[in-house]
């Protein structure tokens, strides 16, 4: 296996854990000194790995909840990988999340990340497609 899905196998496996002290231990050893984590959807940019470290560990304390993932899948190759997912913050709604991580010599340069809630499928749409359980379910 090489280096680069080793490290994104040992980022899902300590998210997966709920324990994010855990997580900024691994970002603190696994990210460069100029990483860079985005959001998007809240267009929040978070600069380097101490202020990855502080949100991490202020998250609970702060929102009283841990939040616990669950991966479908993580894809990519070289140095762009993917990571597909559920995320609970703690009230058994299963929001979709999407990863994707850009390394840089063994490293995590940028992870930008996107986060969905779930919604009802339109009845319009019931002959047109197959239906499957939502994520998470």
């Amino acid at each position: 296996m090489d280096e680069n899905r080793a490290l994104m196998e040992r980022l899902r496996d300590a998210t997966t854990s709920g324990d994010l002290s855990q997580l900024s231990r691994l970002m603190d050893e696994s990210a460069t000194d100029d990483f860079v984590q985005e959001w998007p959807q809240s267009g929040e940019r978070i600069r380097g790995k101490e202020a990855f470290a502080k949100i991490n560990d202020s998250y609970s304390g702060e929102t009283g909840s841990n939040p616990k993932a669950t991966f479908r899948r993580l894809t990519g190759e070289g140095n762009t990988y993917v990571l597909e997912g559920t995320i609970d913050y703690g009230d058994g709604t299963p929001v979709s999340y999407v990863s994707i991580a850009e390394l840089e010599n063994g490293k995590v340069r940028r992870l930008t990340e996107y986060f969905a809630n779930p919604f009802e499928a339109p009845e319009w749409r019931r002959g047109m497609v197959e239906r499957m359980e939502p994520s998470g379910a």
